[in-house]
């Protein structure tokens, strides 16, 4: 599934910077992942307050801003809940320095880590092994960003974001709501 046009790393940056927003779209994503496979509810009123407070201070941002991300909540949705639409976290273009990926990628984990915190307040009693990742998760947080731009840093990278791609599959598999609670599916779609 092609990312929509809207949904492109510098469009959201641009919003955000439009709203006075000094979160770097990657950290909104994964504030938004983080909330989702925490197993926050479908519903806009449920997910979009949780959301607001961790990248706005609960603050209402512009309308188009709010539009936007609604986009990017129902496309991280489709793509965590239907594998053929390949979810991964947001992350910079391959043009981009190694350094400036690594540092996206920690960034992403690190607010995914606190969305997940936030939605799921059983996080402490959850099974081993999401505890497991959720630990390696915190490791990759605190990931150097000064690295060599050579093609083994490339491939640990790469290691690195497969890692927290399927972390994050892992908790929405723990946390999120059973495939039969899932509202509005089209059964002529399955």
């Amino acid at each position: 599934m092609a990312t929509p046009p809207s949904l492109r790393i510098e469009i959201l940056f641009a919003e955000l910077n439009a709203a006075d927003i000094a979160q770097h779209p990657v950290e909104v994503h994964g504030s938004l992942v983080g909330l989702i496979c925490g197993g926050v509810g479908q519903a806009k009123s449920e997910w979009i307050k949780p959301l607001l407070e961790l990248i706005n201070d609960g603050q209402l941002p512009p309308p188009s801003l709010v539009q936007l991300l609604e986009e990017l909540y129902q496309d991280t949705l489709a793509r965590i809940t239907d594998a053929d639409f390949g979810f991964t976290p947001m992350a910079p273009e391959e043009e981009e320095t190694l350094s400036k990926r690594v540092e996206a990628l920690s960034l992403w984990v690190q607010s995914f880590l606190t969305g997940i915190a936030m939605a799921q307040p059983k996080l402490n009693r959850a099974s081993s092994d999401v505890k497991e990742v959720i630990q390696d998760l915190a490791e990759i947080a605190q990931v150097e960003f000064d690295v060599a731009e050579d093609e083994e840093s490339e491939a640990a990278y790469i290691e690195l974001m497969e890692f927290a791609r399927m972390a994050a599959l892992l908790c929405y598999a723990e946390f999120g709501p059973e495939p039969s609670e899932i509202k509005d599916q089209d059964p002529m779609i399955h």
